[in-house]
């Protein structure tokens, strides 16, 4: 992380207070990001390496509504073969930059049967089901053995989202997130359950990050785009991957503007 860290700032000239994780299909963000330095993951020592699809790769350091920026073109995800400490990497280097605030974006299967594919939930609290990225030794330069998850995603953050939508006309959805391992997409029953559990949508990463996120003292904002709804048992609707990034691409020039105005507005 040492290493990685002074490579990093031997090449960037702001100290970015914000940070900002695109998930599959949602990289196009990054190309509002005013002065960009391109980083490569390939080229940070020790850094993982994206395979999802729709994961470009590259750190991106920048300007959004003239305030500094860091953002991640692609994550890494539990089911790459990437250890919790892998998945988690970026978001303690973004700790030891100075950031601040964490938003967080990824594609998402809705649970919760009222939900459409291209619809945009505000992600209010989540369901863990990936192992703890936290088990193990304590980082204490980072933060406290048993950290608070009570109120993970930030509620003014989540408000103001609420504030920028209403001035684009859009209407948004706030609800639970349940994260998985996968890659393989859920069942029938794996749905309703995860349905009478509580959740409504579902993906394959974002909760690891949260996590330690919140372990390092930063405020975090997570937005999921639907990309696809949830089956029953006699539906005829079959998961396709190449589907996933088309419908995200859809609705990220709405996500773009949401967090593009929330960051110039805070």
């Amino acid at each position: 992380m040492k290493r990685a860290i002074e490579y990093i700032k031997e090449r960037i000239n702001i100290q970015p207070k914000t940070a900002i994780i695109l998930g599959s299909g949602l990289g196009t963000l990054a190309d509002e990001i005013e002065n960009a330095l391109i980083i490569p993951y390939t080229s940070i020592p020790g850094f993982p390496v994206s395979t999802a699809p729709g994961h470009k790769g590259n750190l991106i350091f920048g300007m959004i509504e003239g305030v500094p920026v860091v953002a991640m073109q692609g994550r890494f995800h539990y089911y790459e073969g990437y250890t919790m400490e892998q998945v988690t990497f970026p978001v303690r280097i973004f700790s030891l930059l100075g950031v601040e605030r964490v938003f967080v974006t990824n594609a998402a299967g809705g649970v919760n049967k009222s939900y459409h594919v291209g619809d945009i939930m505000l992600i209010k609290d989540h369901i863990n089901m990936l192992p703890n990225p936290l088990i193990g030794k304590n980082k204490d330069e980072f933060g406290v053995r048993f950290p608070d998850m009570t109120h993970p995603y930030d509620k003014k953050m989540r408000e103001s989202a609420k504030s920028a939508a209403e001035k684009l006309g859009v209407s948004l959805r706030e609800g639970v997130y349940i994260g998985v391992t996968g890659p393989s997409y859920e069942t029938a029953s794996e749905v309703n359950f995860f349905r009478m559990a509580g959740a409504d949508a579902v993906g394959m990463s974002t909760v690891p990050e949260v996590i330690v996120a919140r372990h390092c003292g930063m405020r975090v904002f997570g937005m999921s785009i639907i990309t696809n709804e949830a089956t029953s048992e006699d539906s005829m609707t079959v998961n396709d991957e190449q589907d996933v990034l088309v419908q995200a691409d859809k609705a990220t020039r709405i996500m773009s503007s949401i967090v593009k105005m929330m960051i110039g507005e805070e």
